[in-house]
C-alpha cells in the first residue's frame, strides 16, 4: 500500500500529497539524501504538536460530565506523550512510509516510539497545512473516540506535570527547564537538559528531543523530592 491508497482508505482528502510525504522524511533519510527534498518533517512536528494540543484541549474542554482543569491537564499529558502518539501511529500503521537513513534503519528506527511519534506529529502538521483542522479533527475524533481507553494505567507518567503538581503542592516555587548541552551530529542530536526549582538543580536528563531530555529531568527531580 502507498501513502495515496493509505489516504484513501481512510477517507482522507489532500491537496498536495508531495507535502504530506515530508512528513515522513526523518532527517537521517534527508541528511543522506539532500536533493530528494527541501527539507526533513522536523518543522512539520513543530506545527503538528501546537495542532494537537489545540485539538485536545478542545476535545476534553466539551466532554459531558464537565472535568476541572487539573483533570483536563493530566489527561491532555496522557493522550498527547510520546507511547501514545506511538501507539496510535503503529495501529493506523503509518511507519511502513517512514522514510529513514541507513543507520536508522539498521537501528530499526521505523519500531522506535519516538521516531514514529515525532512522525505522527509531523504528519498532522501537513495535514493542517495542506486541508485544514477540519481534517485534522476528522481523523482525531475517530483515533480518540474511545476515551476511556486513555485513563489506565497502561500510559506512561507525565513526570513533568507530575513534578509541577507536587512542587506546587504547598506553595508557588517556579520550575524552570534549562538546556545545558546539545551534542551530536546534526542528524542525531542529543539534547541535555536541568531541571531547576527556584534555581536550584534538582535532576538532569538527555534524549534525542528537548522533550524527552525534559520528561528525563523531572522524572529524576521526582526520585529526589518523593521518598
Amino acid at each position: 500500500m502507498n501513502l495515496q491508497e493509505w489516504l484513501n482508505q481512510h477517507h482522507i482528502k489532500v491537496n498536495d500529497l508531495k507535502s504530506i510525504e515530508l512528513a515522513f522524511i526523518h532527517r537521517s533519510y534527508f541528511h543522506e539524501n539532500p536533493n530528494q527534498y527541501n527539507e526533513d518533517n522536523q518543522r512539520l512536528e513543530f506545527i503538528g504538536d501546537a495542532v494537537l494540543q489545540l485539538w485536545s484541549a478542545n476535545h476534553l474542554f466539551h466532554l459531558v460530565p464537565k472535568l476541572n482543569e487539573g483533570e483536563m491537564t493530566k489527561l491532555r499529558a496522557q493522550l498527547v506523550c510520546e507511547q501514545s502518539l506511538a501507539q496510535i501511529a503503529f495501529k493506523l500503521e503509518l511507519n511502513q512510509f517512514l522514510k529513514l537513513g541507513h543507520g536508522e534503519r539498521i537501528d530499526q528506527g521505523q519500531n522506535r516510539d519516538s521516531t514514529v511519534a515525532d512522525m505522527f506529529e509531523a504528519f498532522l502538521g501537513a495535514l493542517y497545512l495542506d486541508s485544514g483542522f477540519m481534517t485534522v479533527d476528522s481523523l482525531l475524533s475517530v483515533v480518540y473516540q474511545n476515551l476511556d481507553d486513555f485513563k489506565d494505567a497502561r500510559l506512561v507518567k507525565d513526570f513533568k506535570t507530575e513534578l509541577q503538581e507536587y512542587v506546587q503542592a504547598d506553595d508557588k516555587r517556579t520550575i524552570a527547564y534549562v538546556l545545558l548541552n546539545t551534542s551530536g551530529p546534526s542528524n542525531q542530536r542529543t539534547f541535555e537538559i536541568s531541571v531547576q526549582i527556584d534555581g536550584i538543580s534538582y535532576g538532569k536528563g538527555k534524549g534525542s528531543s528537548k522533550k524527552r531530555a525534559e520528561q528525563s529531568a523531572a522524572q529524576e527531580a521526582l526520585k529526589k523530592l518523593v521518598k
